[in-house]
């Protein structure tokens, strides 16, 4: 899959769950939604991107990089 549609999404999901008032409740719910609506080749891409600096850390929505940093445990494939 193309790294730039995964950042669209992701941004989608991070453009939703900022709203939420509590932050803490916000990053898991992204890294949550990762985890489980996301297959794992699709984690790994996103992952392999920030990991390589693939411009992905600069064009995803701070609050998806936060909780990938956060919950990378949950949310990597090879872990």
């Amino acid at each position: 899959m193309d790294v730039n549609h995964l950042i669209q999404m992701a941004n989608r999901i991070g453009d939703f769950f900022a709203a939420m008032p509590d932050h803490s409740e916000a990053l898991e719910g992204v890294a949550l939604h990762l985890e489980k609506f996301w297959e794992p080749r699709m984690r790994r891409q996103l992952l392999q991107g920030l990991e390589h600096g693939d411009a992905v850390g600069d064009t995803l929505h701070p609050l998806v990089v936060e909780a990938i940093q956060r919950h990378r445990a949950a949310i990597d494939p090879g872990k």
